[in-house]
């Protein structure tokens, strides 16, 4: 009896090691996984570091290359355009203008009643869709489509067999070369357009000549992009705006320029002695960007590698996409996240907003964060150290973008010696020179509505400006800059001739 008593002890015994054995197998090959991702993690926060320093040596190239586009045609990755704009508002305007912005599968009308003095803005503003056929069919077709809607919207609100000349400020978003304040040749279509006889014509002339038909008495006074409508109304209500960026979907940059610093066009005269300049700073590229092996591999995948270099690092396009393809690796190193899931495997699954919405997730269990995983990713069924992976990952990229954008900022401010470092001779310390209050206009989802973005970029401008110049820097957020900038630019250039700047 003792011998089968000792006999169930030894194998209870036995057991009960392999059982232990296996526990502690599955915990040390768990550990090993998470040491896996862990990595991944680490290696991806080295990549994409961002110190002072690193940041410094970025405002210096945007300043470089900045002045390289000026002094030269394809000197630089920035393309540095000429708009012809070189007036814009100050508050004084006075009168009834409108504006159009096409810039994808909607176009927009819009009629502003200024009345001198920084009056507020409450534009009348209407939305049509293009139909389908009008997106790849006829120019004219098209302008006449347009027209006819202007017609109606200003039969709604004046009379449209008035003898005064209306004036309309139009936002194209498509690739124009400027040849004056009022027109441009299309260089090429974008976003689903494909009307063949339009591209390399006159546009704000096609506009116009569709008016014309329609029997509207309404002038086409300026032509330009969203940013420089930016720019326009932040300068409306704060005179001190010399920039404007534009940081959603797409980013893009403009800022007021000295008329003799653009030596690519020398002999250039505005009545201002400055002008607007439209950096296409999307482009921008430099070696000292902190680029990951995820950045690498989105751009080769894109349509246009090689090509805006700068916006796939810090645009409302691109970041959800990078934090897609982290967690794609992570998954194929370990099973932190269960199977790797198919859908990792599409491109732009997860979009930024939903990116924004796990790394902003403040709940103790990160609901939400699990929620999108699931529903977006098809991830179910995460622990919550996984989540909070996530949002670490999230973190990481979101800092980055935001961080490269304030030295992308600083680089224009550098440019026009408004950094506080301008002028600066041996012997003489920045606390020495006398700062001028700048004013940046902002526009853009990524930084209107994304608290962490908006934070770090914040945060990055104090650190690179330092604290006693920061202060002198204001940012203002601007609203539908390409709708009501373009009716103030409209304003501003309305009692301008239209030779106002010259060539010699």
């Amino acid at each position: 009896m003792g011998k089968v008593v000792l006999g169930v002890a030894v194998g209870v015994a036995v057991a009960a090691c392999t059982v232990a054995a296996l526990v502690v197998g599955r915990r040390v090959r768990s550990r090993r996984k998470w040491k896996r991702v862990v990595g991944v993690l680490k290696e991806m926060e080295e990549s994409c570091e961002t110190t002072v320093g690193r940041l410094k040596q970025v405002v210096d190239a945007m300043a470089v290359e900045m002045h390289a586009g000026l002094a030269s045609e394809g000197g630089s990755k920035l393309k540095m355009l000429l708009t012809f704009v070189d007036n814009l508002p100050s508050g004084s305007e006075k009168g009834i203008f409108y504006a159009l912005d096409l810039g994808g599968t909607n176009f927009r009308v819009l009629r502003v009643e200024l009345g001198g003095q920084r009056s507020d803005l409450d534009p009348d503003v209407e939305q049509q869709p293009i139909p389908e056929q009008l997106m790849t069919g006829r120019s004219e077709d098209l302008f006449d489509f347009i027209a006819s809607s202007l017609y109606q919207f200003v039969e709604k609100n004046d009379s449209v067999q008035s003898p005064i000349m209306k004036l309309l400020g139009f936002t194209f978003s498509f690739p124009v070369k400027q040849t004056s304040v009022s027109s441009g040749v299309l260089i090429k279509w974008t976003k689903g357009f494909a009307i063949r006889d339009m591209v390399e014509k006159e546009v704000a002339g096609a506009l116009q000549q569709a008016l014309t038909r329609k029997g509207l008495n309404m002038r086409v006074s300026v032509l330009v992009n969203d940013t420089v409508g930016t720019l326009a109304l932040g300068h409306y209500h704060d005179a001190d705006t010399v920039a404007a960026v534009i940081i959603g979907t797409g980013t893009n940059a403009c800022y007021w320029e000295r008329t003799d610093a653009i030596i690519k066009c020398q002999g250039l005269l505005t009545t201002s002695g400055g002008m607007v300049v439209n950096m296409e700073w999307g482009n921008f590229w430099s070696s000292h960007l902190p680029r990951t092996s995820y950045d690498i591999e989105l751009d080769a995948e894109s349509p246009n590698p090689n090509d805006q270099g700068f916006e796939k690092m810090i645009s409302g396009m691109y970041l959800g996409d990078i934090v897609r393809r982290v967690i794609l690796r992570m998954s194929e190193e370990s099973d932190v996240f269960g199977p790797v899931s198919s859908r990792l495997y599409l491109p732009f699954t997860l979009r930024t907003p939903l990116m924004a919405a796990m790394h902003e997730d403040d709940s103790p269990e990160l609901t939400q964060v699990a929620r999108i995983l699931k529903d977006v990713l098809d991830i179910p069924d995460i622990p919550l150290k996984a989540r909070k992976l996530v949002v670490k990952i999230c973190d990481v990229v979101t800092r980055r973008a935001a961080r490269l954008a304030a030295a992308g900022i600083v680089g224009i401010l550098k440019k026009i010696g408004r950094d506080g470092s301008g002028g600066i001779t041996g012997g003489r310390s920045r606390s020495d020179i006398k700062m001028r209050r700048t004013a940046v206009a902002v526009e853009g989802s990524l930084y209107t509505q994304y608290t962490m973005f908006r934070e770090y970029l914040h945060e990055a401008l104090n650190e690179i400006l330092g604290e006693d110049i920061a202060r002198h820097v204001v940012v203002i957020v601007t609203e539908d800059g390409s709708g009501t900038g373009a009716a103030l630019l409209a304003a501003s250039h309305s009692s301008e001739n239209v030779n106002n700047i010259q060539l010699i």
